[in-house]
């Protein structure tokens, strides 16, 4: 069944699945505007999630994520890329779900280790063995990532022109079946 906004699309994944990349580059072919909502918190309180992590906790984040989600997700053609964190709150999994098309950008942990190491910008990776972080976050939250999913891309090693590539194709195969796809092991 699908959405009743399909103009949107949301992606979710860890840190490091590529969401704001492939986000951006999607938004750019399909002519819809990008957001990501960690970009757009920063942009709007004027410092650095690090920062915000610090002064406000984790707990300060996740409500201005939340508040980011429930607003861009009522607007209308976009592109929102998620933090990796969004989906733990049930009200922004609902809000995703029930405004756009969702994409689960799934990757290893030990490729988003690869990807996130040298990062100091992902406040929940500078404490202690970020690859075993890594691990129990996907252990966590994968299973909401694929109930909140419309689809599923698996992102390891794949060139991210060809994965937009392949999300476009998934996207026009929901628009002409009207199916919800649920998994696309690439």
């Amino acid at each position: 069944m699908l959405q009743t906004n399909t103009n949107n699309l949301f992606f979710v994944g860890l840190m490091g699945a590529g969401k704001t990349t492939i986000g951006r580059l999607l938004a750019k072919h399909l002519d819809k505007v990008f957001y990501d909502t960690d970009h757009e918190i920063e942009r709007r309180t004027g410092v650095k999630i690090p920062v915000i992590f610090e002064v406000e906790t984790e707990v300060g984040f996740r409500r201005r994520e939340a508040s980011i989600i429930e607003e861009l997700s009522q607007c209308n053609n976009i592109v929102l890329a998620t933090g990796g964190g969004a989906v733990i709150a049930p009200e922004n999994r609902q809000m995703l779900k029930q405004n756009g098309t969702v994409i689960y950008l799934r990757a290893h942990p030990d490729e988003l280790w690869l990807r996130t190491r040298n990062d100091k910008h992902r406040p929940l990776l500078q404490n202690g063995d970020a690859h075993a972080k890594l691990t129990q976050l996907y252990k966590e939250r994968d299973p909401l990532y694929a109930e909140v999913a419309d689809m599923i891309v698996d992102t390891g090693g794949q060139p991210m022109a060809y994965l937009v590539s392949h999300i476009e194709q998934l996207l026009n195969t929901i628009d002409s079946q009207h199916l919800n796809i649920k998994q696309s092991n690439i």
